[in-house]
């Protein structure tokens, strides 16, 4: 079974790979339809203002003592699981099926079953396309941002959650099973301008891109690498952008909107900038632990760090180190605040629990469950144009 983890999402949680902590966000929801920054901002900003910080844990062995009644009782031990972690009023400890288990390990590898679209909610309830991944069902059938998607197999989805629309897309209405298998037919409805179609998509086996590279057209100008969220081998990935870009301009790492992940894959993307030392502690069940980063890092590069108020976990676990190591300027709005640890075990039924035990601070000593990253600058609109003027002024690392 896995060890200590965290992903964000109330109720929605989902744990990580043997041994690491899983700081993490919408992460779970996103992937399976490629719905990470859109869904993530509306999910996120329900529930910020509500959560206080080191709110109440679950405790295990109730959990795991009503399971096994449950079970001995011929009941669902999940169930009663659920049951009692919803009693206690800890919105981030969850119980997953061990299908539902199996399914966020396969996203955590980058892998999901869905159409290959990103979604958002505008004015007026409408439900439109921000973004379509690439080679896709979605691409060859010639759906384009913008578009609306007025229906999923016949049913409306003007104004309902966009939660309920990822979970349509991904073949399941409630959100707690594996959805549908790739090959599954599902029937969008859509509209551009004065144009209304419908078309028939077959669910495919994706993966999705957390780290994308935006290279300046010819001389001058920073690489900005943007991480989505902290999938498996997004610190490498991270390693070989980095080592491609020109250290004469500097470079954006833009966490906006990144939900969060394995820590694993934050440290090691902290690995990237910093040469060894602290980035975060944390504690489980009282007992204090640290996470270091790995020596050779490139420390003289410029960095620039985007955040935002989706910002979230492992992300904001990256962002902190950072900045309180006095490695890269923030730059942007304060970031959501979660930064609590959970860690699964498995019930009697086959279930896993997944429980908060800790938190974590930063290299400082910040608390940053309930309260986040303040940037260093504080910007709420333009925020990477300003990012852009504060890298200029940070010299070269040339």
């Amino acid at each position: 079974m896995s060890g200590p983890c965290s992903y964000d999402r109330p109720r929605r949680i989902r744990s990580g790979a043997a041994l690491t902590l899983l700081l993490a966000g919408v992460i779970a929801l996103g992937a399976v339809t490629g719905a990470w920054h859109d869904e993530a901002e509306g999910a996120v900003e329900s529930v910020a203002a509500q959560r206080p910080a080191e709110g109440p844990a679950a405790d295990r062995a109730a959990v795991e003592r009503a399971a096994a009644k449950a079970v001995e009782d011929g009941k669902s031990g999940s169930q009663a699981a659920a049951e009692v972690v919803s009693r206690s009023g800890d919105r981030w400890s969850t119980i997953y099926t061990h299908g539902e288990f199996e399914d966020f390990q396969e996203q955590l590898d980058g892998a999901y079953v869905g159409v290959g679209l990103w979604v958002r909610q505008q004015a007026g309830g409408r439900i439109a396309v921000s973004r379509v991944q690439p080679g896709s069902p979605a691409a060859r059938a010639g759906i384009a941002v913008g578009d609306g998607l007025d229906a999923i197999d016949g049913r409306a989805s003007r104004g309902r959650p966009v939660t309920e629309t990822v979970a349509r897309l991904r073949g399941d209405d409630h959100g707690g099973s594996r959805g549908a298998a790739a090959g599954t037919p599902v029937r969008l409805d859509l509209e551009r301008a004065a144009r209304h179609w419908s078309v028939t998509l077959h669910r495919a086996r994706l993966r999705t891109q957390n780290v994308t590279v935006d290279r300046p057209a010819g001389a001058g100008g920073p690489t900005r690498i943007r991480v989505a969220a902290f999938a498996r081998g997004t610190g490498a990935a991270v390693r070989r952008a980095v080592a491609a870009a020109d250290p004469r301009h500097g470079l954006l790492l833009d966490l906006r909107g990144n939900t969060g992940g394995l820590v694993t894959e934050a440290v090691a993307t902290a690995s990237v900038f910093l040469d060894g030392g602290l980035v975060a502690t944390y504690d489980v069940r009282g007992s204090q632990r640290a996470l270091y980063a790995k020596r050779a890092g490139n420390t003289r590069i410029p960095l620039v760090v985007l955040v935002d108020g989706g910002t979230m976990s492992a992300a904001e676990l990256l962002s902190g180190a950072l900045q309180d190591r006095g490695r890269a300027v923030v730059v942007g709005s304060p970031t959501f605040g979660k930064g609590s640890v959970q860690m699964p075990s498995e019930l009697a039924d086959g279930s896993v629990a997944e429980l908060t035990v800790g938190h974590y601070r930063t290299p400082s000593g910040h608390t940053v469950d309930g309260a986040g990253i303040t940037p260093d600058l504080i910007v709420e609109d333009h925020a990477e144009n300003r990012a852009r003027t504060v890298l200029s002024g940070l010299g070269t690392g040339a």
